[in-house]
């Protein structure tokens, strides 16, 4: 088991008519004027952000706004958010929508506590974060589990480079969270969240440690229980029961606890932002077109870490006498349930068409920083297995 330090300052508000509650939560932790961002339609259309814009108003805090956040979310609306906050003298921002919305706070928060730093310098390793605005959440998108963590990923428009960052700095004062807010989300949408929150899990769970069970059992029992809900939800839109196992579950998979005691991987993420800045899809689609090329290329590097997951997670038979079998049949297992949930499971299916040796090779020389970066945990991918994983993915 390895050495940790645990840390979740992030108060949960959860349940029905959470958001009834958000002018309190400012006060409590200091916001007198607030950046209320957000993303396109679904807050506007669905009534929430005039909701938390009046009970902001009630609370006697004084607000600006600022929409237009999209999916892998831009550096130029950071660099825009940074700019009204400043003029409007902003003290706390509160992010309503899903992780792009709170990843493009999290920039914000820190452009504007440090107005002489170019902000895209913390995502490049230039500068070292010392502070930075406090921020919370409404979420309306469970999936990339930032509401609770401490990383953001932004993406520069200028070279398509889509880079995460991580701080403790960053974790949201308080999250609220009301599993109504998500029974209007697309079918597709709900099952690439859920996807992402698997790999969230994924990332810590496939690992070279062997010996932290308490760690592994909750993060087995957390896969299994947000498999399972989706099938529900996608059935039964409304379900809150189900609705609120992926909802908590997405914190859940992403906040630290799943991978305390042992050593992370984040090597399927690092491929896939890649995938996201080059052709814009939807992250969690884009990590399912991945993983499975990722699993086959690295399980021998713990196959007894992939045995146990093909029988604790995926209900695959354990056959003793063909271990590399049942750890094969537990991959072929993740893609069925890809498969079922309207998913891709290959690159072509992601993107609609082959893609080409040349879009390749600038993914790897993207993903490595013309090979000084080397990301992995369970096993440590330079540009050869980079390039080897993307074409094992091609379909």
């Amino acid at each position: 088991m390895r050495d940790f330090n645990y840390f979740a300052p992030t108060q949960v508000v959860f349940g029905r008519e959470s958001e009834e509650q958000v002018a309190a939560l400012v006060k409590q932790y200091g916001g007198t004027k607030v950046l209320v961002h957000y993303g396109g339609k679904s807050a506007v259309k669905s009534g929430l952000l005039d909701k938390i814009c009046g009970l902001l108003r009630e609370g006697g805090i004084g607000f600006v706004t600022l929409g237009g956040v999209v999916p892998n979310p831009r550096l130029s609306l950071v660099h825009e958010g940074i700019k009204l906050c400043r003029q409007e003298g902003v003290d706390f921002l509160l992010a309503v929508g899903g992780g792009s919305v709170i990843d493009s706070c999290k920039a914000i928060a820190m452009g504007v506590a440090n107005p002489d730093e170019e902000v895209w310098n913390y995502y490049t390793g230039k500068a070292r974060l010392t502070r930075a605005l406090p921020l919370a959440s409404v979420l309306t998108i469970p999936a990339a589990g930032s509401e609770m963590s401490p990383a953001t990923v932004i993406t520069n428009e200028d070279g398509d480079m889509k880079i995460g960052y991580g701080n403790d700095l960053l974790r949201p004062k308080f999250a609220i969270m009301n599993p109504e807010r998500t029974f209007t989300l697309p079918p597709y949408q709900t099952a690439a969240g859920v996807t992402d929150m698997m790999l969230h899990i994924f990332e810590r769970y496939f690992t070279v440690d062997d010996d932290m069970d308490l760690t592994t059992a909750l993060a087995e029992a957390t896969l299994r229980t947000i498999k399972n809900a989706v099938f529900a939800v996608l059935k039964h839109p409304e379900d809150y029961r189900q609705r609120a196992q992926i909802m908590w579950g997405g914190s859940v998979a992403h906040w630290g606890l799943l991978g305390m005691g042992v050593q992370e991987d984040w090597a399927t993420h690092q491929l896939e932002h890649e995938l996201s800045a080059m052709f814009d899809v939807t992250h969690g689609a884009g990590l399912a077109a991945v993983w499975p090329s990722w699993a086959r290329y690295t399980m021998h590097r713990n196959l007894r870490r992939f045995v146990r997951f093909a029988v604790n997670v995926m209900d695959v038979p354990n056959d003793y006498t063909d271990p590399e079998g049942t750890a094969l049949r537990g991959i072929e297992a993740v893609e069925r349930f890809y498969r079922a949930i309207g998913m891709p499971t290959n690159i072509k299916e992601l993107i609609g068409r082959d893609i080409t040796d040349d879009e390749i090779k600038e993914m790897v020389r993207k993903c490595s920083r013309d090979d000084t970066r080397h990301p992995g945990g369970l096993m440590v991918l330079y540009p050869k297995d980079m390039e080897a994983i993307y074409n094992l993915a091609r379909g």
